[in-house]
């Protein structure tokens, strides 16, 4: 959270390739007649449904993060719709000719395995905590607390770049010196 990871598939998307967004997936799942709805509102009932119909992502924030089983349930209704359309989506940009595909994947490392095995290489986009909470009260406005619980649950620093072919170290740069960092890997890349 907050290191700059959709920028950087943005630009590389500007460079010509498929970008599948997992999050814009998980996202669009939870919206208002997105395909989990029906699965959370029988899981979870109707307190962490929103008027709209949409998941109410800050209840189930507050969930998860309160309940364990509460979070491995939420995944057991994500992660396979979220794996499914991936696999849809990518195999849409290879039939419609592209050359590189990009999934962008927040929990890739917390996810194990799964996504290792699915990919050619793993670029992780990487700045220090400060600037990660920085970065996502200044777009979110989710307190101290909540960024921190955030962080808490994902993968470490350490983690993501010991998994890491490349990394880009976005901390500091103007977009114009993140933007050169991200052609040079995307050359890299193919």
């Amino acid at each position: 959270i907050g290191s700059g990871k959709s920028t950087v598939a943005g630009m590389l998307a500007e460079m010509g390739a498929a970008v599948i967004d997992a999050d814009a997936i998980s996202r669009s799942l939870t919206a208002p007649g997105g395909r989990a709805m029906a699965a959370i509102r029988e899981q979870f009932g109707e307190a962490l449904v929103g008027p709209d119909g949409a998941m109410d992502r800050q209840a189930m924030r507050q969930r998860v993060f309160s309940d364990p089983q509460a979070r491995q349930q939420l995944e057991a209704i994500i992660h396979p719709l979220v794996g499914q359309i991936t696999q849809e989506q990518a195999d849409a940009a290879v039939q419609a000719g592209a050359r590189c595909l990009v999934h962008d994947v927040p929990l890739l490392v917390e996810s194990g395995h799964r996504w290792r095995a699915r990919v050619d290489r793993v670029l992780v986009v990487d700045c220090d905590t400060d600037t990660q909470r920085q970065r996502v009260v200044s777009r979110s406005g989710l307190s101290a607390e909540e960024i921190d619980r955030i962080i808490a649950q994902q993968a470490s620093r350490l983690q993501r770049l010991a998994c890491a072919d490349l990394v880009i170290f976005n901390q500091g740069l103007t977009l114009d010196a993140l933007r050169q960092h991200v052609q040079e890997a995307g050359r890299r890349f193919g």
